[in-house]
């Protein structure tokens, strides 16, 4: 049930953003992209790396 829950917030959440931001006038230019870009990879596997610590210290 929870998960079901869980899963119509979310989608009511998208149905309000998505508009919010496809009105909005704000765009990433291709060289302000590639820098996040950069940042992606090496953040997605520190978190990794931290989670994988936090698992094994609990047991």
């Amino acid at each position: 049930m929870e998960v079901l829950i869980l899963l119509g917030v979310l989608f009511l959440a998208l149905m309000i953003i998505v508009p919010l931001i496809e009105r909005s006038k704000m765009r990433v230019s291709a060289q302000t992209a590639g820098k996040i870009s950069r940042w992606i990879w090496p953040l997605v596997m520190i978190a990794l790396v931290l989670q994988l610590i936090r698992m094994m210290m609990q047991g």
